[in-house]
């Protein structure tokens, strides 16, 4: 047994109509790594019963999972907006919500994550970023004036397979603009920060 395993057996086990997507999602796309899965899952829906959000938004819904995890731990009145650019997943997603009884709290947007953000005339209590890691920086700008003061950011993969203590190739640009995120952010006074080393790395940012 390694230590994961042993925290999700201490932890609440993963609902079933979400390890039917987990399952779903690991036989219908070829990097299925890139879906939250049960720990992360566990972890998004109890920063959601911690900070009770009413309007949530996410950047890169996969095929729902992480959009899942949250709305089941928002109240019945609150709303998640997620913004997934492959149109390709867009019947797999609405699938999965569907099988869910949290799923009409969620709204998806089809298209680029910084364009549909202009679109949204909403102020938000909670983001998650999980999208294209080269516009981390992009997307953590663009949001940020649409965030109430004291809501939160958190923004997966800060820590990039461990990519990020090490030499890298010049046309790693995942890499590279995870690295200006990750530095940018620690240097910003206008939110308070601190990183965890939760699967691939987590910042939890809160604006000030």
């Amino acid at each position: 047994m390694n230590i994961e395993e042993y925290i999700l057996l201490h932890s609440d086990a993963e609902p079933e109509y979400l390890a039917k997507v987990n399952r779903a999602t690991h036989l219908k796309l070829i990097n299925p790594r890139m879906c939250s899965g049960h720990l992360q899952g566990r972890v998004l829906s109890m920063f959601c019963h911690m900070i009770k959000p009413k309007r949530v938004l996410e950047l890169g819904t996969l095929t729902g999972y992480s959009a899942l995890c949250m709305a089941e731990a928002l109240p019945e009145d609150a709303v998640l907006h997620t913004i997934e650019c492959d149109e390709e997943l867009e019947d797999f997603i609405l699938q999965n919500f569907a099988g869910s009884d949290h799923g009409y709290k969620i709204k998806l947007h089809i298209g680029d994550a910084l364009t549909e953000i202009k679109k949204l005339d909403e102020i938000f209590d909670l983001v998650f970023i999980d999208a294209d890691k080269r516009e981390y920086l992009a997307y953590y700008e663009a949001i940020l004036p649409k965030l109430i003061a004291g809501g939160f950011i958190l923004a997966d993969n800060t820590l990039w397979d461990g990519k990020v203590l090490k030499a890298v190739d010049s046309n790693d640009k995942q890499t590279i603009e995870i690295m200006k995120f990750n530095d940018f952010v620690a240097k910003d006074s206008r939110v308070e920060k601190v990183m965890l080393p939760l699967r691939d790395g987590l910042t939890i940012i809160r604006k000030r």
